[in-house]
């Protein structure tokens, strides 16, 4: 997802001069090939996120588009007081990019895991939360977030993330149907859905037909594809690498409550604790029931 973003942003500066590229001393090969095709216009501010989102706001406000790119829990909670005050509050046309969500920084502990980022940018008023859900996505809701005029939180994994999705021009505020069922609903975002669609056939073999409902954007969020999944099955199972509450278990929750259809949701996310485990995010993922196996476990028993 990381390598598919810095195509897309490369391409975007080649295309748009008002496209800017920010980082808070990371990445720096990576945006290699940005710098050939929009000299003048990267700026590595150092470890210091706070600085780079105002300067991101200030750009912003002489009418550039730029992206400010660090790792996901830097970019959010390090920097939230500026995000909140110079990007939200003015609806600066800033682009916050976040790395690593949810805990694919397993491996360094929980000071570099992403799992209230979410939640941190979804309550705030004017900002637009994107969560693609493979590379392919991920070069999409970039150009996406260019186009937008206003503030954007895109989540990224890290890399090696596997193509899951058929490429299609990527509509914010739209969840996508990956998969249909009858019997319940999956709903998830970001690249955890591929655990999602590994958990949707273990239960197709014993005989549970569940559907998949993917969520790139959570913010504007897409309430009426809550409905019809309840329409199809009133039993949902959201799951996300983040906390289970203020993301996107959350959406859902307060979705189907206002819809005034009979649903029963149970929530997979990390339960109100930190990740203090170290390990791969596979492992990480194991051990807090997040993965298809934990998955499969959870919808057996709402469905049974």
């Amino acid at each position: 997802m990381r390598d598919a973003f810095f195509d897309a942003l490369t391409a975007l500066g080649a295309e748009d001069e008002r496209v800017w590229a920010l980082t808070g001393d990371l990445g720096i090969g990576l945006f290699d090939g940005f710098e050939a095709a929009a000299p003048g216009r990267f700026l590595n501010v150092g470890i210091a996120e706070q600085n780079m989102v105002g300067i991101a706001a200030g750009l912003a406000y002489s009418g550039k588009v730029p992206f400010a790119y660090s790792i996901a829990p830097f970019i959010t909670s390090r920097a939230h007081d500026q995000i909140r005050v110079d990007v939200a509050l003015a609806r600066a046309n800033v682009k916050l990019v976040g790395v690593g969500g949810g805990v694919a920084y397993g491996t360094l502990g929980p000071t570099h895991h992403a799992i209230e980022d979410v939640a941190l940018m979804r309550v705030l008023p004017n900002m637009t939360v994107l969560t693609p859900g493979d590379p392919v996505e991920a070069r999409g809701a970039a150009r996406a977030a260019a186009e937008l005029d206003g503030p954007v939180y895109l989540r990224l994994g890290k890399n090696g993330e596997p193509l899951l999705l058929p490429e299609e021009p990527f509509a914010v505020g739209r969840a996508r149907v990956v998969r249909e069922g009858g019997d319940l609903t999956i709903a998830t975002c970001g690249p955890i859905l591929g655990e999602a669609l590994a958990a949707a056939d273990e239960l197709a073999a014993g005989g549970v037909d569940a559907g998949v409902l993917h969520f790139p954007t959570v913010k504007p969020f897409d309430v009426e594809a809550v409905a019809a999944a309840l329409r199809r099955s009133p039993l949902v199972v959201s799951v996300e690498e983040h906390l289970d509450v203020g993301g996107l278990g959350s959406a859902v929750a307060e979705a189907i409550a206002e819809s005034g259809l009979p649903g029963t949701l149970r929530r997979v996310g990390f339960r109100d604790r930190f990740a203090h485990e170290v390990g791969s995010r596979e492992y990480l993922l194991a051990g807090h029931g997040l993965d298809a196996r934990g998955l499969v476990s959870t919808a057996r028993a709402l469905a049974a």
